[in-house]
């Protein structure tokens, strides 16, 4: 079987072909659709569980929170807690997602830039490992709940580093243009510091960054951390305390295109972060996208061919990136080997949008047809995560496959899931 994990980066480990035909887990794509429908996201468990693995290898002395935005399930949820992974919530959603997936509280850190009393109030109540304060208001939210249950909550502080990364505007988290944090220029990191070092029932146990997602330049994690282990130092030679932790976020990119940039490996980045973070503080990463997007392959079925347009039966409602950031991706045609030579084509989805683009310009075999499977990869972050039901368009499943067996991690939303919702 050709392998496509040897080319480039943007497939599955797993992933190759066998005359002609897409297969990852060890299960053809053409199985997977009869079996489950298109559009189908198709997550290679192997590969998630070695990038797990390889998190955690990079960091034996520190914690890796697997940033659960990027995508979650219960049963991933398992996965991580086998493997020794923490987990990183940033909505009550995923909270509950967290706990029906079975992970331990203490293993789980709560963010967020606007968490409500009821948000706060259920993981202070399971007993939450740390919820990470992102400003005043919340600080005195979170006040008033131990001082009412008599709880102890361990806390970090979110910090605005003062880094802009090189990444999308809308992916850069840690200059002092964010909503996220409490800036350290101005001296509101500082005070928050005072704060809850002055609040009983707070525990504060580490100083919390994250400076945006999809960055290639390990020069960006230095700063930041430079600056967060600096900042770290001065706050205990101030109050006479020791901050046990820095948590650095996430943000590592993935290649989304054969060929393009490769990404540093988390060795690298852990590399780099421990010359900059002094031996005495424990680190903390929050490795999200580049864990779960190069896992996931998207397959969709063709529905029709016209000039270079070939529409699919998914788009914009099941991967938002493309027209929300401009996120270019690749795609084949999975099911058969093409006849024909290749033309270029842009896949485009089936929604009432001119903007409902999901590949722009790749190379397909001339002979691509109705009824034809396309497949999308490094399709597994911020797509079911961030999918939607424009047009009233149904959700797809999400299948993991393994060593020849498949099994559904989430199932396939349907028109009556939608009908139900109305009053």
């Amino acid at each position: 079987m050709g392998s496509y994990h040897e080319m480039d980066q943007v497939w599955p480990r797993t992933a190759g072909r066998t005359d002609g035909e897409l297969r990852v887990g060890g299960i053809g794509v053409g199985e997977l659709a009869a079996r489950f429908g298109t559009p189908v996201y198709v997550l290679d468990e192997d590969d998630f569980r070695a990038r797990c693995a390889a998190w955690t290898a990079a960091f034996p002395t520190g914690d890796v929170h697997y940033g659960g935005k990027a995508f979650l399930a219960p049963a991933l949820v398992g996965w991580l807690r086998e493997l020794g992974l923490s987990l990183d919530v940033c909505t009550g959603g995923e909270l509950a997602v967290a706990r029906l997936g079975g992970m331990p509280a203490e293993r789980v850190v709560f963010h967020g830039n606007n968490k409500s009393v009821a948000e706060l109030r259920a993981a202070v109540e399971w007993g939450i490992g740390c919820i990470v304060v992102d400003s005043f208001h919340e600080l005195d939210r979170l006040a008033d709940l131990v001082r009412a249950g008599g709880a102890r909550q361990p806390v970090m502080i979110r910090v605005k580093p003062g880094v802009d990364a090189d990444t999308h505007a809308a992916l850069a988290t840690g200059g002092e243009n964010t909503k996220f944090g409490l800036s350290m220029a101005s001296g509101e990191a500082a005070e928050a510091v005072r704060r809850v070092l002055a609040t009983p029932g707070l525990e504060l146990v580490g100083l919390h960054s994250h400076i945006g997602s999809q960055i290639f330049d390990l020069g960006s994690f230095t700063t930041a951390a430079e600056r967060m282990a600096r900042f770290l130092k001065e706050v205990e030679a101030e109050h006479g305390v020791r901050i046990a932790r820095l948590d650095l976020g996430g943000g590592l990119g993935v290649p989304y295109l054969p060929g393009g940039e490769p990404a540093p490996t988390p060795a690298e980045l852990a590399d780099a972060l421990r010359v900059a973070v002094p031996d005495d503080v424990r680190l903390a990463v929050e490795p999200g996208r580049s864990i779960a997007a190069p896992t996931t392959v998207a397959v969709y079925e063709v529905g029709t061919v016209k000039g270079h347009y070939v529409s699919v039966d998914g788009g914009m409602s099941d991967n938002p990136r493309p027209a929300t950031y401009g996120a270019a991706y690749t795609a084949v045609l999975a099911s058969r080997a093409g006849q024909a030579p290749p033309r270029t084509f842009t896949i485009v989805g089936k929604h009432c949008e001119s903007g409902d683009v999901l590949v722009q310009s790749v190379e397909l075999p001339g002979d691509i047809r109705p009824g034809d499977l396309v497949a999308i990869p490094c399709s597994g972050a911020y797509q079911r995560s961030a999918a939607g039901n424009y047009n009233q368009v149904p959700r797809p499943p999400v299948v993991a496959v393994r060593d020849g067996a498949a099994r559904t991690l989430v199932r396939r939303e349907t028109q009556e899931d939608l009908l139900s919702l109305f009053v």
